[in-house]
């Protein structure tokens, strides 16, 4: 069994065939968690992890980029609305996507860290895991890395994956002390991607989950192209490279880190 943490078959992209891709996964025995990036997204999200009883999953949240004082779609975050997502529906596994994103915006922090903040009362008060993005500034001055684990700490929250992790051994070993999983997605598998390569080499697989991100960062050999959730495999191919072990392993693992995570039945 291969679990990909974080797809995205709520977007437009997949509108006529989402069914058809999980058709895909369950052939392949493939479970997805489904992340929503605004409220109609996490809508969806949830739609469609309501039309099955195994294997598919949602979870709720606002993205950075689209945090009030962003150029992308903004919108206000109501805690009380996502909420029903998640009091509504036994398909949530978690909040977001959430975080901070200093690539796309980086004016608005501070409306970043205050969204971002109420997601993780969110989630504590559900218990649910946080799902989370972080992106640098364009010139690597402002580090998203940095001010997400103050936050966490400030709001002593230790559940959660570091989602598409592009950060140093350094990063990702402070996110796994504060206990949360690192993710990794099609990037892993680039060629150009050595530094990330040697950092999920020395990672504990017991902290690993992989991810396609879908329908972006589609992995060797489909670069360029449109992703979607079975393409996972080849992020776990390319971790069982890596780190000189299975195959088997790789899936056997970061499955069992997903479940645990976020709790799928």
């Amino acid at each position: 069994m291969l679990i990909d943490s974080h797809c995205h078959l709520n977007f437009e992209s997949f509108d006529r065939t989402w069914r058809d891709v999980i058709d895909e996964c369950r052939a392949a025995d493939t479970q997805v968690v489904i992340v929503g990036a605004q409220y109609a997204t996490s809508q969806k999200a949830v739609d469609i992890a309501m039309q099955y009883d195994r294997g598919v999953y949602a979870a709720v949240g606002l993205h950075p980029i689209h945090v009030l004082g962003s150029d992308f779609h903004p919108e206000e975050f109501n805690s009380d609305e996502y909420e029903k997502f998640i009091t509504g529906s036994n398909r949530v596994v978690a909040v977001g996507e959430t975080g901070i994103d200093f690539y796309h915006s980086d004016s608005n922090f501070e409306k970043q860290k205050e969204v971002f903040i109420k997601q993780i009362e969110l989630a504590k008060k559900h218990s649910l895991p946080l799902i989370v993005h972080s992106r640098n500034s364009r010139d690597n001055t402002k580090n998203a890395y940095t001010a997400i684990l103050e936050i966490l700490k400030q709001a002593d929250y230790t559940r959660g994956v570091i989602h598409c992790f592009g950060g140093t051994l350094e990063e990702a070993n402070a996110f796994i002390h504060h206990g949360f999983y690192v993710g990794f997605t099609g990037t892993v598998t680039f060629k150009q991607s050595k530094a990330l390569q040697g950092v999920a080499e020395v990672l504990p697989l017991e902290r690993i989950l992989i991810e396609t991100d879908s329908p972006y960062l589609a992995p060797e050999p489909f670069r360029g192209k449109e992703n979607k959730p079975p393409y996972v495999r080849h992020v776990a191919e390319k971790i069982a490279e890596i780190k000189h072990i299975e195959y088997t392993e790789v899936t056997r693992q970061t499955s069992i880190n997903a479940i645990n995570l976020f709790g799928l039945n």
